[in-house]
């Protein structure tokens, strides 16, 4: 087992000496809990507050903070990674650019990149951020590995309209790049929805046959009901129970209102009761008046 670590005084040097541990856990020994321990314990003994020493004090917080992204991630609790990040920076405006990254790609690449919809915007719209010199290309990954694949096709165009750190050439690039995406988000919306149009039919047909020979049933039992009913029983409400019947039934076989193909299914057993309505009512002759 390896020796606990030292108690260390809360300092930027301290904090280094359990990065180097940390990244010994995670790369020489795949110890990713051990690691993911030597990071918290090193962002702990930073403190709240930059202190003395404020760019040394920032590279190694951020430094613990790959290393535990990077741990967390091969342990595949990535889903933690992005809480466990904000528990030491607080709001994600105030995340370095190297922890942004890394966040941007790891959430991509296990195709969760909503998380970072928010996280990413919230970054790139703080006016502190614009001047840094890694706004362009974090902008950038945002745009390619978050807005465009989820669509968010008005949003990219307006960050990229605003944003001060892309000359005229590169807007124009980006502006033609968001266009060729939402070209193509719209040719695959109209080639996936006919073969899903086509994948549904074959199933809807079949359900509606199996509805429709139930529904036939029930109405020939009615049917054959009604022509051994004696003429007292004719002047009953005979529509009023066929469609009392027909209602019944479509509770019975529960039909979703919502589900998009419930609509023809219901118009088609319409119809079909209509026919079938007419049918029962064919036979069966009402009887003189006065009798």
């Amino acid at each position: 087992m390896r020796a606990e670590p030292p108690a260390w005084a809360p300092g930027p040097a301290q904090a280094a000496a359990l990065l180097e541990e940390a990244a010994d856990l995670l790369v020489l020994h795949r110890d990713f809990a051990a690691a993911v321990e030597r990071c918290e314990a090193g962002c702990d003994s930073l403190g709240p507050g930059p202190g003395p020493g404020h760019e040394s004090f920032a590279e190694v917080k951020c430094s613990l903070c790959v290393v535990g992204i990077q741990a967390l991630a091969e342990m595949n609790r990535w889903r933690e990674a992005l809480s466990w990040v904000l528990q030491y920076y607080h709001v994600p405006e105030h995340l370095p650019p190297k922890v942004l990254e890394l966040c941007i790609l790891l959430y991509s690449k296990v195709r969760e990149p909503q998380v970072m919809l928010e996280v990413g915007g919230s970054w790139l719209g703080s006016q502190a951020n614009r001047s840094l010199p890694e706004f362009g290309s974090l902008l950038e990954l945002y745009l390619a590995q978050v807005l465009l694949p989820l669509g968010r096709f008005g949003a990219a165009e307006e960050l990229v309209r605003g944003c001060p750190a892309l000359d005229s050439e590169r807007r124009l690039q980006l502006l033609g790049t968001i266009g060729d995406s939402r070209a193509s988000w719209a040719r695959r919306d109209e080639e996936t929805r006919p073969a899903a149009e086509e994948q549904q039919d074959p199933a809807a047909e079949t359900l509606l046959g199996v509805l429709s020979q139930k529904l036939l049933t029930m109405l020939t039992l009615l049917r054959r009901t009604l022509r051994s009913m004696s003429n007292h029983f004719y002047l009953l409400p005979y529509k009023k129970m066929l469609l009392a019947t027909f209602l019944l039934y479509l509770v019975v076989v529960r039909l979703d209102p919502a589900s998009p193909t419930s609509l023809p299914f219901i118009y088609k057993l319409v119809q079909l009761f209509r026919q079938a309505w007419a049918a029962v009512l064919s036979p069966v002759h009402r009887p003189p008046i006065g009798d």
